[in-house]
């Protein structure tokens, strides 16, 4: 199971929305054991419960139950994130929707069902509705309502004279602050629902935005994709394991005893992290091995037998016939071949 994250820029946010409201963002800080120079990178990983605990703090500092809420519908996505840039440079709310899920780590990274979206549209219930998968979702029911928060803050900022949400179904019980969602969604909410979910109206499923230009779409686009692959590399131990493992190819044979003492971790434990990632030591060293190995015969800048060094074999032949298992081919018929 991943360890949850949440992007820096929307930590940044809390504190400043909250300083507007009185509370001394050096505290904030403090209690949740960040420094500034934490935070500097909008796009530097803050951990989950970090967030939670500062989200909380500032609660109890403004005496404001309803101030996850206020943020997400007060301050602009697209100021902290640059998924707030790929979306509205997207050209329709579906195409918005499909850039949301494709980056939505990016902004909070939460366990999402192994092969599920975070957001679903779908049609039920006489309506459209666009459908949060995020599990065990009363744990934080802050993101709960900052996820809501953020759609019906964009499109009234963007649509005032359009209504978007006509409805929310929250699973969390009602809290003290119900009321506020009232005020602030400006549309019915129904707690202990069995899912969390907000109806849209249909328009916006044909309705084109304004958008902006492909080239800035691409940019936007390229941006986010390089961050999604630090994140993913950061953050999954299968990443964490091929850096390692990466850097210590050529002493040869690698025991997944070494990389969990060198991770802090029994073997068993890396052994159930992986699991979890649909993912094994063995597949993933291979993996690794046929990678570089490639890379280094279609450069021709080595001999076979020095790309047998660098991968980790002591003798040619065992990795002349690893290289043929992988490719189909010897390290001599591939390497004429890229040619």
């Amino acid at each position: 199971m991943r360890v949850g994250s949440v992007a820096a820029g929307f930590v940044q946010n809390f504190i400043d929305f909250a300083e507007l409201k009185g509370v001394s963002g050096d505290v904030l800080l403090s209690n949740a054991g960040l420094t500034p120079n934490d935070l500097v990178d909008q796009d530097a990983r803050v951990p989950l419960d970090t967030y939670i605990k500062l989200v909380r703090d500032a609660v109890k500092l403004t005496n404001d139950p309803a101030l996850p809420l206020r943020v997400s519908t007060e301050t602009r996505i697209e100021n902290i994130s640059i998924v707030g840039l790929v979306i509205h440079s997207s050209k329709s709310m579906p195409d918005s929707m499909e850039q949301l899920n494709r980056y939505s780590k990016l902004m909070v990274e939460v366990d999402v069902m192994s092969g599920e979206e975070r957001f679903s549209i779908i049609e039920d219930r006489g309506g459209i509705w666009i459908v949060d998968n995020r599990p065990n979702p009363n744990l934080y029911p802050e993101l709960t309502e900052t996820s809501f928060g953020w759609f019906i803050g964009e499109f009234r900022r963007h649509f005032p004279d359009r209504s978007f949400g006509l409805q929310i179904e929250v699973t969390h019980k009602q809290p003290e602050h119900a009321q506020s969602y009232d005020e602030i969604f400006r549309i019915p909410t129904h707690f202990e629902a069995d899912r969390n979910a907000m109806e849209i109206d249909p328009i916006w499923l044909t309705t084109d935005f304004v958008a902006e230009t492909s080239y800035v779409f691409g940019v936007f686009a390229e941006r986010a994709d390089a961050l999604m692959k630090k994140l993913e590399t950061q953050t999954s131990m299968r990443g964490r394991i091929e850096a390692y493992v990466m850097t210590n190819l050529h002493r040869g044979e690698i025991g997944i005893e070494e990389v969990a003492a060198e991770m802090g971790m029994s073997r068993q434990t890396l052994y159930r992290r992986l699991r979890d990632e649909d993912a094994t030591f063995v597949k993933i060293h291979d993996e690794l091995r046929h990678r570089m190995a490639v890379d280094y015969i279609s450069a021709r800048k080595v001999s076979v037998n020095q790309t047998a060094y660098l991968v980790g074999f002591s003798e040619p032949s065992p990795f002349i016939r690893a290289f043929r298992r992988w490719t189909g081919q010897t390290p001599a018929e591939y390497r004429l071949l890229a040619t």
